[in-house]
């Protein structure tokens, strides 16, 4: 129940869920308060406007990949001990396979976490479980799948339980502990990195950014197509707000802002 009113908030507060209340919220009040209702439709359309530029949704998304991809240095002689490949998302019955496959987005993270095991010879942890009860197959099922059949590249752990990304340190750290393993490669998108090292760090890991997938800007295009509004900046904004509100987030409940 928690999980599910979470994502509801979440919902209502990134692009375009936020725009699309501002402005029905407005449309309501200018029935009584015509000129407030007038200030929030318009700002509603202002701020939907803005997401939807690339120009903008490009600087927001820069801001959260701050973490370099990994150096060849560290890969020739690895100072970690496991690699951690966060899961983040399914399709839901894909027609061409039969059942669920993992999202293009965890598709790239398990072929650099598959290179990076090939360059190092590290074990793998998969860290996924099941969001939603509409499945009985866990995310890290479905990641172990690709990784063994399709890209032959063993696995030696799966963490099938966790649905955010502080439950994957949480329930990640459970496993490697065991183990007396510390130090690890933790890859996910760059932009997502941010918050995932936060996690991994709070719950005791000692980290190694392993970043993949960075969002590249299109600052080739001509500036024009930056600022008119497109559907796929949009989807480049909410991702980018989802990361930043989430921080915000796991440092009320989790950590606290005193670092």
């Amino acid at each position: 129940m928690e999980l599910l009113l979470t994502k509801t908030i979440q919902t209502l507060l990134l692009p375009p869920g936020l725009m699309i209340l501002l402005m029905v919220a407005g449309t309501l009040l200018m029935t009584r308060f015509y000129r407030t209702g007038k200030i929030m439709v318009l700002t509603g359309i202002a701020l939907l406007i803005l997401a939807s530029m690339p120009v903008v949704a490009d600087f927001a998304i820069t801001l959260l990949q701050n973490r370099p991809a990994v150096a060849k240095a560290e890969l020739e002689h690895p100072t970690a001990r496991a690699i951690v490949i966060l899961a983040g998302g399914r399709i839901r019955n894909s027609p061409e396979y039969g059942h669920d496959i993992p999202s293009s987005s965890v598709l790239q993270r398990l072929h650099y976490g598959a290179k990076l095991h090939r360059d190092t010879g590290l074990p793998i942890l998969l860290s996924g479980g099941i969001v939603f009860k509409n499945s009985n197959v866990s995310e890290a099922q479905l990641m172990q799948q690709v990784l063994v059949q399709d890209l032959k590249t063993p696995v030696r752990w799966r963490e099938d339980h966790s649905k955010t990304t502080w439950e994957n340190a949480v329930f990640s750290k459970a496993i490697l502990e065991k183990e007396g393993i510390k130090r690890i490669y933790l890859v996910t998108q760059a932009w997502h990195m941010p918050r995932s090292v936060m996690a991994f760090e709070a719950v005791g890991f000692d980290v190694i950014p392993a970043p993949t997938a960075f969002y590249a800007q299109g600052g080739d295009d001509p500036l024009l197509l930056r600022v008119l509004p497109q559907a796929s900046a949009l989807n480049t904004m909410h991702n980018a707000m989802h990361e930043i509100i989430g921080i915000l987030w796991y440092k009320l409940r989790y950590i606290g802002f005193g670092d």
